[in-house]
């Protein structure tokens, strides 16, 4: 049954995107196609796929235990968090905060999470802004 919860739950939400993807036009051509081919390729392939999970058979799924909810929900939680202070706080302190987050909920040691944190958000916004001139933010209270 979840699997069918899921699949029209996914497959709603790829109708949405192709609605509003029908939309997508660009200023100006840059390409003999445009950006709108691209999302409406890969909605369209994941409704199918939804479909498939509607029509096949259904296996016999038991769901987790409370605690495994309750880890979800807070991982849900995190990541909403982390979306929505990336540009406030900027990508090395939502990634380092983040990070500890996961290594406390997954049973780390608050030291090794804490330090993996700060070292994980450090690196992956040198590998980005400098080695990949990818332009991530610094944060709004570093200014």
């Amino acid at each position: 049954m979840s699997d069918r919860i899921f699949a029209t739950l996914w497959l709603a939400l790829c109708l949405a995107g192709l609605f509003i993807g029908r939309g997508i036009h660009s200023e100006y051509n840059y390409e003999p196609l445009g950006p709108r081919p691209f999302p409406m390729i890969l909605l369209s392939l994941m409704a199918l796929c939804a479909v498939l999970l509607l029509i096949r058979k259904p296996d016999l799924i038991s769901w987790p235990a409370k605690p495994v909810f309750r880890r979800l929900l807070m991982l849900m939680v995190m990541m909403l968090l982390y979306g929505w202070l990336f540009e406030s706080l900027g990508f090395p302190l939502s990634t380092a905060l983040l990070t500890f987050g996961l290594g406390m909920l997954f049973g780390g040691v608050w030291w090794a999470s804490a330090l993996s944190g700060v070292v994980i958000g450090g690196v992956l916004f040198y590998a980005f802004d400098r080695l990949l001139d990818v332009t991530l933010p610094l944060g709004s209270w570093l200014s």
